[in-house]
């Protein structure tokens, strides 16, 4: 079969999406162990998760294999090398969250901007006092990104909109994408004096962690807002206790937390496999920042919207007829 696409690791919902967007010979399978070798060597087109391994033992038994789509941004899964020597292209998913990640800023930093936490909490106890709900205005207020990437592009967007100076931190600069949205960039240093809010886009990498120390805090501000939905371990939780203590640090939104397990793609978030491994629930009631009034922490779900699960399936019906087309997109080397 010319056509013959094997799709593993998918949810109900997302087979019939694939089935509705191609009308090829679609196999759906849970894990790639329970394909036997003999139907494995019809494959002309994979389509996998995190959790299914590509290694050259497996390409051995696809002689047919052309094309992998894998359904994340990553692709430490799959050997590139072994892929590249039998002319096996692979592409990726390389953005699908941006706007929903910023978006989720944006509420959590309107959430402690209106303490609107206490607030609803108050009034459902039938308590209609305004007694300490006192906020403050976004407008006029200085936000300093650090990361001026796909998500920290759309904060920044979302920030001028609202009224906000915007100053940016990354080691990349885009001048272009700066004039056009209307933000300046700044170094690091001077990023943390200046800001009324820092907000934080950049990946958790060996020169990224623990960026928000105690030598970071003391450059800040007082009364500074922090708003992390990247990862966990870009700021040292005991530093920002300590801040949080001696009011450097006014309110935090935290979408990631430093004790978090070990995440290399958000959707695994919501597969069985992760679930299994890592109870997320015990990490959080442990957690001493949840017993901080001025602290929003919420589970690791700044990712997850009906639209942005969605374009995952949606860009890896693109991949797989851009392929058929003559014309891949998205493609990775090694």
């Amino acid at each position: 079969m010319n056509n013959r696409i094997l799709v593993i690791g998918c949810e109900p919902w997302e087979e019939q999406l694939l089935k509705n967007k191609l009308a090829d010979s679609l196999h759906f399978a849970g894990d790639i162990a329970t394909i036997s070798d003999a139907e494995l060597r019809d494959v002309i087109i994979l389509s996998v998760f995190i959790h299914t391994p590509v290694t050259p033992e497996l390409l051995a038994k696809l002689p047919q294999l052309k094309f992998i789509t894998t359904r994340s941004t990553g692709y430490d899964h799959i050997d590139l090398a072994a892929c590249a020597k039998r002319d096996v292209l692979v592409s990726n998913i390389p953005t699908y969250g941006e706007n929903t990640v910023a978006e989720h800023t944006m509420a959590l930093l309107l959430a402690l901007s209106r303490k609107l936490i206490p607030s609803i909490e108050r009034t459902r106890r039938g308590d209609f006092r305004l007694d300490d709900l006192r906020g403050f205005d976004l407008k006029g207020k200085t936000i300093g990104l650090i990361g001026s990437g796909h998500i920290g592009s759309h904060v920044a967007q979302y920030a001028v909109a609202f009224g906000m100076h915007v100053l940016a931190f990354d080691p990349k600069p885009n001048h272009q994408l700066a004039r056009n949205i209307g933000f300046s960039y700044v170094s690091f240093s001077d990023l943390l004096p200046q800001s009324d809010i820092i907000s934080l886009h950049v990946p958790f990498l060996p020169s990224t962690k623990h960026l928000l120390n105690d030598a970071a805090f003391k450059q800040m501000k007082k009364g500074v807002v922090i708003i992390n939905t990247s990862r966990g371990g870009l700021i040292d939780t005991k530093a920002l206790v300590k801040a949080l203590k001696n009011g450097t640090v006014a309110a935090a939104g935290l979408d990631v937390l430093e004790e978090e397990c070990e995440i290399t793609e958000e959707r695994e978030l919501l597969t069985d496999a992760f679930k299994k491994k890592c109870d997320l629930e015990t990490v959080l009631a442990n957690h001493i920042l949840l017993e901080q009034p001025n602290v929003i922490i919420t589970p690791h779900n700044a990712f997850n919207s009906k639209e942005a699960l969605e374009r995952i399936l949606t860009t890896t019906v693109e991949n797989i007829k851009a392929f058929q087309a003559g014309k891949p997109i998205n493609l990775v080397h090694a």
